[in-house]
């Protein structure tokens, strides 16, 4: 059974090992663990978005990227994804080596509340 909306995944540092910019043709080896929670989120008929700032900007060195990346999905994932760089309402998880949760409407982050800081 499907959620309502998308799961938002990161390449770089996420989907795939990121060890430093080396290049637009380069997009690292699959980490296997979000290979597999990507993997097993389809399978339940989840939509599944790569999430990167690869493709912002937009025009011709954007859509070889999603080619690219699109080339990457199909291979370790076994079908491409959409690719994105914008966050819309529909986006109900963003899963990022980036980011940090804040508890909605405190300005909390899930480190402080989880260490008791707050």
């Amino acid at each position: 059974m499907s959620k309502s909306g998308w799961i938002a995944v990161d390449l770089d540092g996420t989907l795939a090992y990121y060890q430093g910019w080396q290049g637009a043709e380069h997009i690292g080896p699959p980490v296997m663990r979000m290979v597999d929670r990507v993997k097993s989120w389809l399978q339940k008929g989840e939509t599944v978005k790569i999430f990167t700032a690869r493709v912002s900007g937009g025009g011709e060195l954007a859509a070889e990227q999603v080619k690219l990346i699109k080339e990457y999905c199909l291979k370790h994932i076994g079908q491409e994804l959409e690719v994105t760089c914008i966050k819309d309402f529909a986006c109900i998880e963003i899963w990022d080596d980036r980011c940090i949760q804040v508890m909605t409407n405190t300005g909390k982050t899930m480190h402080e509340v989880i260490r008791g800081d707050v």
